[in-house]
């Protein structure tokens, strides 16, 4: 069977293992899960209370309100988008899942790229054709070794269909910039790929609103996928939403995935349709508490990154969110004689004799000799939701005493790595 080849998601059973430490009361500083790591806005969860009491059904693809509102936050961001373009979900995962089983063709992924994209191909039985990201940023296959990367799999047997970026991207914080997105599209249209485009940290991008996505390059074969996990911390509420292109192509991708939900996941809770409609009608107090949490995640994410530079290790500079992606070759020599020499002993390394939880490259399908991780920032902000809260709020975060505690632990820990 299919699944019996997909393990736990390497994010999740991390979470699980550096929370089981925790709670035995050994000290962990959590760096290996992608959550936003902010508490909920009151009013969202007032809006959730009065949403509670809708327990029937919805439509498969969303209520005419949350849809509305979705296609209304695309406009905004000069993507013109109708409600009948929208379906909504419980997270924007399971509607990666579907639009992957629900369209034809191998699935074509920048390496290294998030851990469910290609477990998702797996479960689809669709072949992966991995190709490496060009050096200044991640989300995008590099463009001078993508036509090969295809023209090597159809020698194989294989049917390129589906492209999937990451804009920002996890895990390595950065975003593309539009030379390098025009190149990819023009690619993609040449090779009649469709474009997945997975944007769910967009409105954490540092420079905002500066974004382009390849629905503006490639509008007739670009599906955009988004959701409220990270925005606005809002992970455990699983809510999702994906816009389909305006075209003949668009409608039947539309069709297929709807169907895909219908016997998967049926609708996304009634409730939860009422909340999406909230958020994504941009009230001040949301658009606030985004900018807030942007501001906050850029302070966090570049204080690392300064550090880690500081002390010798190379780390493209983030763009968005609250991700980094060390590489640590400078340091090789004295890693190995440590026994360190994957990316895999480094993350045990880390965790076992620094305290530090990481993801090796290996997860997101880099070169498993590589010494390189992906580092998430953004559960240093506290413990409990009163220090998230000061963090957010605070003009100076990094003076918090326990972000700058957490952060003096990284640069020892950078220290004793390099030797």
């Amino acid at each position: 069977m299919i699944a019996d080849a997909v393990p736990l998601s390497p994010t999740l059973a991390l979470n699980e293992d550096l929370e089981a430490r925790r709670a035995a009361g050994q000290p962990v500083l959590h760096l290996g899960f992608g959550e936003a790591g902010l508490p909920a806005l009151p009013g969202l969860t007032r809006a959730l209370r009065r949403a509670a009491p809708r327990n029937r059904y919805a439509p498969v693809a969303g209520s005419a309100e949350a849809r509305g509102a979705a296609a209304g936050w695309f406009r905004r961001r000069d993507l013109p988008t109708d409600a009948a373009q929208v379906v909504l979900a419980p997270g924007s995962k399971p509607l990666l899942y579907a639009v992957i089983a629900a369209l034809p063709g191998a699935v074509v992924l920048p390496r290294p790229s998030w851990v469910s994209y290609a477990a998702q191909a797996a479960l689809a039985g669709k072949a992966v054709v991995g190709v490496p990201v060009p050096a200044a940023a991640g989300g995008v296959p590099d463009p001078d070794l993508l036509p090969d990367a295809l023209a090597r799999a159809r020698r194989a047997g294989q049917r390129p269909g589906i492209l999937l970026l990451t804009l920002p991207d996890n895990p390595t914080g950065t975003l593309a910039g539009p030379g390098l997105l025009s190149r990819i599209c023009a690619i993609a249209g040449e090779h009649d790929l469709v474009v997945v485009c997975d944007e769910i940290y967009r409105d954490l991008c540092y420079e905002w609103p500066d974004f382009r996505g390849p629905a503006h390059l490639l509008p007739e074969r670009t599906i955009v996928t988004s959701g409220l996990s990270k925005s606005v911390a809002l992970g455990g509420w699983r809510i999702g939403f994906a816009r389909f292109p305006s075209s003949t192509f668009g409608d039947d991708a539309r069709r297929r995935v709807v169907g895909v939900a219908s016997e998967v996941w049926s609708s996304m809770a009634g409730p939860m349709q009422d909340v999406a409609a909230h958020v994504l009608a941009e009230p001040p107090e949301v658009v606030d508490h985004v900018e807030a949490s942007r501001r906050l995640h850029r302070t966090v994410a570049r204080a690392v990154h300064d550090d880690l530079l500081a002390a010798g290790a190379r780390c493209r500079t983030p763009d968005a969110a609250f991700y980094l992606y060390p590489d640590l070759a400078p340091w090789r020599d004295g890693l190995a004689r440590l026994g360190v020499t994957t990316g895999a002993v480094l993350a045990r390394h880390l965790l076992d004799r620094h305290g530090v939880g990481v993801l090796p490259g290996g997860s997101f399908g880099d070169d498993p000799a590589a010494l390189r991780f992906r580092a998430a920032t953004s559960l240093l902000y506290g413990r409990t939701d009163d220090q998230r809260w000061a963090a957010l709020r605070s003009p100076d975060p990094l003076a918090l005493p326990w972000i700058a505690e957490a952060l003096a632990t990284l640069r020892a820990t950078w220290a004793a790595l390099a030797g």
